[in-house]
């Protein structure tokens, strides 16, 4: 699995009880060598990468569950990479890591990023005006929901 931030690419080898893996990380490419998970087999890719990173400062931790690599990107603060791969084709054993994405428009800060949003939902008709309209949960008075009425019993 993998996601990148502004100055590093994430990579994550999702086998358990790998013990000693080979890995080599070279600027352009990934190398991963182990045997583990639940039928021990051995395990082997190599990852040419879609820019170069910078070796040196670049991270690898062994787990029990895992081998998690933090890449650093060679360009400083670098454009985001449209993919991890030197070549655009997709791969089945390669999933993006979700948990750890983050988008280049994505903040780390928060500062003024309300007022953005609200000046967004106001151009798209969802905060009616002022932006202090806000919804009313006065008829959520605990009734029950239609929905649930006349549900037969679990058996």
């Amino acid at each position: 699995m993998w996601a990148q931030r502004p100055h590093v690419i994430f990579l994550t080898f999702c086998l358990e009880d790998c013990k000693n893996p080979e890995i080599k990380i070279e600027s352009d490419k990934i190398f991963f060598k182990g045997v583990g998970g639940t039928e021990k087999k051995p395990h082997e890719v190599t990852i040419p990468l879609f820019k170069e990173i910078d070796p040196e400062k670049s991270l690898k931790f062994v787990r029990d569950r895992n081998i998690e690599l933090v890449l650093k990107k060679k360009e400083e603060g670098g454009p985001y990479w449209p993919h991890l791969l030197k070549d655009k084709k997709k791969y089945h054993w390669l999933k993006v890591d979700f948990n750890k994405w983050k988008d280049e428009d994505d903040s780390d800060d928060d500062v003024g990023q309300s007022e953005d949003l609200e000046e967004m939902m106001r151009q798209m008709g969802g905060l009616g005006g002022s932006g202090d309209n806000k919804p009313s949960f006065d008829d959520l008075d605990g009734e029950s929901d239609s929905d649930d009425e006349d549900l037969p019993d679990l058996e």
